[in-house]
């Protein structure tokens, strides 16, 4: 449950918005080259170079059910900051578009719907409201199990370099 105002970065997937505490973003990046690693998830994108970092690189479409897109002009990889075991991970998320960074109050937020949603609600803390427009607030900690993030890490590793013959 959500009882402070926070600020949030909204994003899209599809036709829905979604927003992430702006916390535990890191920054914003442009889709450069993307690494495949083998046998990975469908949805593991690959691995980037962020500041001499391999970081892994998740398709946010795939990982919650939609269909596959192409890349555009305005997809963008939203480098996060998760909570795993008590260590922080780095990882990259794809999205459609990227927004703004916007202030959501408590009172402004609900609690998902228990029924009818298209989304695990066990990834959505709440539902917030700006306007006409919903917005779902996602949990990043709770959208990737550990076991998922252990496997992402271990692929990302520097065993993964490429060795020179």
């Amino acid at each position: 449950m959500i009882t402070e105002t926070c600020q949030y970065m909204t994003f899209k997937l599809g036709a829905e918005l979604f927003a992430i505490n702006v916390a535990q973003v890191r920054e914003v990046l442009e889709v450069a080259q993307i690494t495949k690693v083998p046998t990975t998830p469908r949805y593991m994108r690959g691995v980037v170079n962020v500041r001499g970092q391999a970081t892994p690189v998740v398709d946010l479409r795939l990982k919650f059910g939609l269909s596959e897109s192409p890349d555009t002009v305005h997809t963008r990889i939203i480098v996060m900051e998760l909570e795993l075991d008590g260590e922080a991970t780095v990882l990259g998320g794809t999205a459609d578009s990227v927004h703004e960074v916007i202030e959501l109050e408590p009172g402004s937020i609900n609690p998902p719907p228990r029924i009818a949603m298209r989304w695990r609600t066990d990834f959505i803390q709440g539902m917030g409201k700006r306007g006409d427009d919903f917005i779902i607030i996602l949990d990043v900690n709770a959208v990737f199990s550990s076991e998922e993030l252990a496997a992402v890490s271990e692929a990302s590793s520097p065993a993964m370099e490429p060795v020179s013959a």
